[in-house]
């Protein structure tokens, strides 16, 4: 796939003959109010998606916090929102694409083909001066039909014979173990390399030219990649940085909220890879 296939840039969608479907996938870890800051302002035709609820099932120790949603679940969220068969889809939030790669992964796994990440998200489009809209969008019912398994994924059992590197996707200090706000333990998958999301973004909140970023993952590109992080979300951030540099990997989607959830698997620390402490 190409850059443009992935990403898109606020100039490119204004300047859109034939509009795609906008979805608003504003989430933040710690943060409740997604609802309401899309209601505040958003881009015009666009529609709220809840990432907890409508991009996930019920958490739990198996699955994890964001546990990947019934296809069927998945597919009656998306006809809400409008989705037409064939239809294209532009995902977006305002914390550079962390949030709506979720969406992004998730309706790619689930079959939808052109799928891509408004570059820059909500406060790129905002800085333009393009018009935004308030309160709520209600579309007219689509009929997209999903399929699940469009994409690969590990299961936690996948993981201690994964015959590949595991990318770590979530901050270095939850890595080495330092903090944990959310999960059972600190710490990560012994033998994963960490490579945090931040590091795929400039400091314009865009992702890094598709050069810099295949130079990021040039240690591990020669090898079959995996990727978590804490619940399967941010991870897929650090799949939409790997599609732009032409470099393939499969999300864990329970991630380390999943592995850390029983006591009897391993866990490191540090600033290494390292092995079981």
């Amino acid at each position: 796939m190409s850059r443009e296939q992935i990403l898109v840039d606020v100039v490119s969608l204004h300047a859109a003959e034939q509009a795609p479907a906008l979805l608003d996938v504003r989430w933040a870890l710690g943060d409740p109010h997604g609802h309401d800051h899309y209601r505040e302002a958003h881009l015009p035709g666009a529609v709220f998606v809840d990432l907890d609820t409508e991009l996930a099932a019920p958490a739990g120790p198996e699955g994890g916090r964001h546990p990947l949603p019934d296809v069927a679940d998945l597919q009656a969220a998306a006809r809400r929102w409008g989705l037409r068969e064939g239809q294209p889809v532009v995902v977006y939030d305002n914390t550079g694409g962390l949030a709506a790669a979720r969406a992004w992964w998730l309706l790619r796994w689930a079959g939808c083909e052109s799928v891509r990440v408004l570059d820059g998200g909500f406060g790129a489009w905002a800085a333009a001066g393009y018009p935004t809209e308030s309160g709520d969008h209600e579309p007219e019912p689509g009929d997209v039909t999903l399929s699940p398994g469009h994409l690969p994924t590990l299961a936690t059992d996948d993981i201690p014979a994964f015959p590949g590197v595991l990318l770590d996707a979530r901050a270095a200090e939850r890595y080495r173990g330092e903090v944990e706000p959310v999960d059972p333990r600190a710490g990560h998958i012994p033998g994963a390399h960490n490579v945090p999301t931040a590091g795929n973004l400039g400091p314009d909140g865009r992702f890094l030219s598709t050069g810099a970023l295949r130079e990021r993952f040039a240690p591990y590109a020669d090898a079959e990649i995996g990727v978590y992080c804490g619940s399967g979300v941010t991870a897929a951030h650090e799949l939409v940085a790997l599609a732009v540099a032409g470099i393939p990997a499969t999300l864990y989607p329970g991630s380390w909220s999943a592995w850390s959830a029983d006591p009897a698997r391993p866990a490191a620390t540090g600033e290494l890879p390292g092995a079981a402490d």
